[in-house]
């Protein structure tokens, strides 16, 4: 019995150490398998984790590129400032750095002390400070503050042109504007410099730093290219004073005016009121920051009658002399009631007549004449319902529903106006052509890439669309538009002294929420060009929702007209038109007056 015993105790005893046996080798193999897979599998994920975790690097950008108008004004440059920021495990006394700190810089002894507690390696304290201000926090001789030389865009005119030029963030990307459409030509190239970093965080050279400074990664970066703008600074200021004087004088809730070389399609001005200061831009609403002038569509009103003119004309359906019964004043289509501004009740008028005196009535007639296809055809030659390809951002379509769609009410209102919805860029691109002898042009704000030496990278010349009318028509709509600046014509008010101007009024009904016309908000406009017959500028002036002195574009928008035009003028030093008689016949009746 007691060998038997002894037997199953070996037995057991075997058992126990084949399972450890095995226990171990299944072990052994996992963990054989295991470093093999981290060696060979995962080698290069966790080589460069570990680098991650001993290696910093720095990244350092080119100076981003100047901005210039036609005659090499600056209206954006690149100024060279210091920031300041900490590594927070260098700091031993963060109390005491704080409150140093808080003695020279803006921000707060508490802000800059949860910044100095950061567990993070590296924060900002202070970006982008004056001169005085890093030279006394220079002096203090605190270990674990750095001074990094930093990018800082400047605008020299501030407010001038801020829409348009738009601004760059603190990272010194483009956000807005000119500065976002041309980000990748203005915006520098970048460099990296590498080093390690000890257990402590502390920083110590890599092997290769030498050669990254020899290869240039900070001291030879590419900077940014220049842009030269179409527009000219004087021309923007002319601009922008009188928009400023009328929104006020007014008491508007806003304005906007864009000046044209109409042979070219150049921008020459785009202006905005309100405006905004680019160098603080977030203390402004968003809303401010907009182009509206490329990016907002809205209702025309009565400037769209020269462009209705125009597809009669155009037709071989009307002539200048054609005569059209408006109906007293009042003309009724279907359940919808069709009224001229203000007492006017006109009988008889010629279609050079109806402009003129701008007769919603006598425009509706014209256009039942030719047809709604023949208006539809013509307001897409002119460009409505399309971008221009104006080089600025989120430029809208506006907004032109189809002929087919066309209600006969909608017809009608779409004649003077209402009912289509255009973009300020697009009035005046369609305006130019007309000025232009009936053939468009592209508009543009940029005339020319240059490097850092000035040597031309790029140039943009002026780029023919399509001819939209004839220089028959355009000769026609142009006497036409002159008349409405002379005598009881309703754009008078913009006359200008020494020359022959001409454009047409336009006063939109605004729409409320709820879908239906306002009976208390209006868009006033005037719509031109100057010298009549030999124009050097296309011009649009809109100032939106007037509320003293008038609401009409006669009133309150043609006096800006005659204003900027009579200044433009004479900075470009055009000679005082003496020559420009209208040649077509039509004297008579432009002195005529409406006949009964």
């Amino acid at each position: 019995m007691k060998s038997i015993s002894t037997d199953n105790t070996k037995y057991h005893i075997r058992r126990r150490i084949n399972f450890v046996s095995c226990f171990f080798l299944l072990l052994l193999i996992t963990i054989v398998f295991r470093a093999g897979y981290l060696q060979i599998w995962c080698a290069s994920s966790l080589s460069e984790k570990a680098e991650k975790q001993y290696e910093k690097s720095l990244s350092f950008y080119g100076k981003r590129g100047v901005i210039y108008d036609r005659n090499l004004k600056k209206l954006a440059d690149t100024l060279s400032i210091t920031s300041i920021g900490a590594h927070p495990r260098q700091i031993k006394n963060k109390k005491t750095a704080a409150q140093r700190l808080a003695g020279v810089l803006s921000e707060s002894q508490s802000v800059i002390y949860r910044k100095l507690s950061s567990p993070k390696p590296f924060v900002w304290i202070e970006r982008k400070v004056s001169p005085a201000v890093s030279h006394n926090a220079r002096t203090l001789k605190l270990n674990g503050i750095v001074f990094k030389t930093e990018h800082s865009r400047f605008y020299p005119n501030k407010t001038l042109a801020a829409q348009l030029i738009g601004f760059a963030g603190v990272d010194g990307t483009g956000l807005e504007g000119v500065e976002f459409a041309y980000n990748n030509v203005l915006q520098g190239g970048n460099g990296k410099l590498t080093f390690l970093k000890d257990g402590r965080g502390q920083r110590f050279e890599s092997p290769n730093h030498d050669k990254q400074i020899k290869n240039g990664y900070k001291r030879e970066l590419k900077n940014g290219n220049d842009l030269i703008l179409t527009i000219d600074r004087n021309i923007q200021y002319i601009t922008e004073k009188v928009l400023a004087e009328t929104v006020k004088k007014h008491q508007a809730k806003s304005g906007m005016a864009i000046v044209m070389t109409p042979q070219t399609g150049e921008v020459l001005a785009l202006t905005h009121y309100p405006a905004f200061n680019p160098h603080a831009f977030n203390r402004y609403d968003k809303t401010q920051w907009r182009n509206r002038i490329v990016t907002d569509p809205f209702e025309p009103g009565s400037t769209m009658k020269i462009f209705s003119a125009a597809a009669a004309i155009e037709s071989g359906q009307c002539s200048p002399n054609t005569s059209f019964y408006c109906e007293k004043g009042s003309y009724r289509i279907g359940r919808n009631t069709i009224h001229d501004a203000g007492s006017h009740s006109f009988e008889w008028l010629t279609l050079h007549q109806i402009i003129k005196y701008s007769s919603n009535i006598g425009v509706v007639k014209v256009v039942e004449k030719i047809g709604k296809d023949v208006l539809y055809n013509t307001l897409i030659q002119f460009g409505f319902g399309q971008k221009t390809g104006i080089d600025c951002p989120s430029e809208t379509s506006g907004t032109l529903a189809p002929a087919s769609k066309w209600k006969t009410i909608d017809t009608a209102a779409i004649a003077f106006g209402q009912g289509i919805a255009v973009s300020a860029i697009q009035l005046v691109t369609a305006t130019a052509a007309i000025a232009n002898h009936g053939i468009m042009m592209k508009p543009y704000v940029v005339k020319a890439i240059t490097g850092e030496s000035g040597q031309l990278i790029q140039s943009f010349s002026p780029t023919i669309v399509r001819r939209v009318i004839s220089e028959t028509t355009a000769r026609s709509v142009t006497e036409m538009m002159v008349s409405v600046v002379r005598k009881g014509g309703t754009g008078v008010n913009a006359s200008t002294d020494g020359y022959f101007v001409c454009g047409k009024t336009g006063t939109a009904q605004k729409i409320n929420p709820d879908g239906k016309y306002a009976k208390d908000r209006f868009i006033a406009s005037f719509l031109g060009f100057a010298p009549a017959y030999n124009p050097r500028i296309a011009l649009l002036i809109s100032i939106d929702e007037p509320t003293k002195e008038g609401y009409y574009g006669g009133t309150v928008a043609a006096p800006a007209f005659r204003k900027i035009t009579s200044e433009t003028l004479d900075y470009l030093n055009v000679e005082p038109d003496t020559s420009g008689a209208i040649d077509s016949g039509l004297t008579a009746s432009l002195n005529r007056g409406p006949q009964g």
